[in-house]
């Protein structure tokens, strides 16, 4: 019986097969007790026909080993090609990415030399679901979905990971003071869970004047915990201003499987050239071993790869004329970290494990509240594009016991009484409430559309609107 830790390989799209193959040759000299299950997803499978860049055999493979490391893939433009990694993450409830970002100076250049932060992003909700819908002529809409499971599943993992690595602060970001419901969400969760860590220092920040803060003064950061596209953004924004994207992994984290790889593209332009830098599927790697037991064998590899950036042996991307020592191929850096397996570093901090036990999958929380309907948003295609007609026709509308309170285009408020000089696309929504204090029934959405209808109005949507324990589960249009 093999003693080896089965994991799945793809070797991805352009430089992929070349940083792949030096990646493997470390490791392979590291004798790390992998055993290798290659599969071929990404560009070859889309133009071959499957729009999500993966085929059930590789799904096989990946749902048998529970682990990934995959180098980048290409995803051809037009052909409504899915996102491979969205989809991966996703299908495998991948819900933590954890990208470390740190300076390695003064061997990397960057102006932040004391940096070293840690973002964990939410990775499977958000904007990210990836529901839009085009609904009328000029309009179209992306949906942003926010759980409290979800919120609660990555905060959690972010305290957990700072109390496992000794890191001081968590750092929550969003952008509450517009979305306040979604990311309002978020804070309110990130304070509550926050309470059971009080060995850990927390603050908030709005996520624009965080990601200035990152580019800016990054050393203040330890721990970034943040919604999907938010953690995207601020996580090339903190590898880039650390010393290089090329020097980055990323870890995806779930409860059964995790995927390890590069925080960069696959780079077509210099494809077959061996010149990429194979760091970021590397770092990707030493993820990988700790996450599947092997501490030992990351630290042996990470700080071999420490010390051959120490001494100035660089691929093209960090070499500096007078202060990197020799330029090397993909494959030439490979061999000097192999040369230096055994050694540490002598000036960047070496790198040691953490003995504490993670737990991230406490139980989640059952919330019981009374729910109540107590109106309806009623989303129409107004082709005039004239509220003041859109209204008196909706006002004419006899229904026993909903009315019509407002009308709003893009968010804001148009009818009746407007405040506010703006242009109107042909896409409004239409805000019916209860005419008394009492809930109202599905039935009477039912007969309001179906009066909306006979007045030949297209409606394309509705959004119900309820209460949650006498609280409005629903925002309030700009200037109403």
């Amino acid at each position: 019986m093999s003693s080896k830790i089965p994991i799945t390989i793809a070797k991805g799209d352009g430089i992929g097969p070349e940083i792949m193959d030096a990646v493997l040759a470390v490791l392979h000299a590291a004798d790390v007790p992998l055993e290798y299950h290659f599969i071929d997803i990404g560009e070859k499978v889309y133009l071959a026909g499957n729009t999500s860049g993966i085929d059930e055999k590789a799904w096989e493979t990946i749902l048998k080993t529970r682990v990934l490391l995959k180098a980048p893939i290409t995803t051809p433009q037009g052909g409504g090609y899915k996102s491979l990694n969205v989809t991966m993450r996703k299908m495998l409830s991948l819900y933590a990415n954890v990208r470390p970002c740190v300076a390695y100076h003064p061997f990397v250049e960057t102006r932040h030399p004391q940096m070293d932060l840690v973002i964990i992003r939410e990775n499977e909700e958000d904007l990210y679901a990836g529901i839009e819908h085009r609904q009328t002529p000029e309009v179209v809409q992306c949906l942003k979905l926010v759980s409290r499971p979800g919120c609660e599943r990555i905060i959690r993992y972010a305290f957990e990971y700072a109390r496992a690595y000794g890191r001081k602060k968590v750092s929550c970001m969003t952008k509450d003071n517009i979305m306040k419901m979604t990311d309002g969400l978020f804070h309110h969760i990130f304070n509550e869970i926050g309470k059971e860590y009080p060995d850990i220092e927390k603050d908030h920040y709005i996520i624009d004047i965080g990601s200035a803060r990152i580019a800016d003064t990054p050393e203040r950061f330890d721990v970034i915990v943040t919604l999907n596209l938010y953690g995207d953004i601020i996580s090339d924004i903190a590898a880039q201003i650390a010393g290089s994207v090329g020097l980055a992994g990323s870890a995806n984290i779930g409860l059964h499987a995790a995927m390890f790889e590069a925080i960069h593209g696959s780079a077509p332009d210099i494809a077959g050239k061996g010149i990429a830098n194979p760091s970021g599927l590397l770092q990707a790697a030493v993820m990988m071993l700790v996450h599947v037991g092997l501490a030992e064998k990351a630290e042996l590899i990470q700080n071999a790869w420490l010390r051959t950036i120490e001494e100035g042996i660089h691929t093209n991307d960090i070499f500096r004329e007078g202060k990197s020592r020799r330029k090397v191929t993909t494959r030439e850096f490979a061999e000097a970290v192999i040369a230096n397996l055994g050694k540490k570093p002598e000036q960047l901090k070496g790198f040691r494990t953490s003995s504490y036990r993670m737990n991230p999958s406490h139980a989640l929380t059952n919330i019981s509240v009374k729910k109540e309907l107590v109106g309806v948003d009623v989303f129409v295609e107004w082709p005039t594009k004239d509220p003041a007609s859109l209204g008196e026709l909706l006002e004419a509308i006899e229904h026993p016991v909903l009315k019509l309170k407002m009308i709003s285009n893009r968010g804001l408020k148009v009818y009746p009484n407007p405040m506010a000089v703006s242009f109107c696309t042909d896409h409004f929504r239409c805000r019916f409430v209860s005419k008394t204090d009492k809930g109202i029934s599905h039935q009477d959405i039912l007969v309001l559309l179906d009066k909306i209808g006979q007045k030949g109005i297209d409606f394309i949507k509705t959004e119900n609107l309820y209460t949650f324990d006498g609280v409005n589960g629903f925002t309030l249009s700009q200037g109403e």
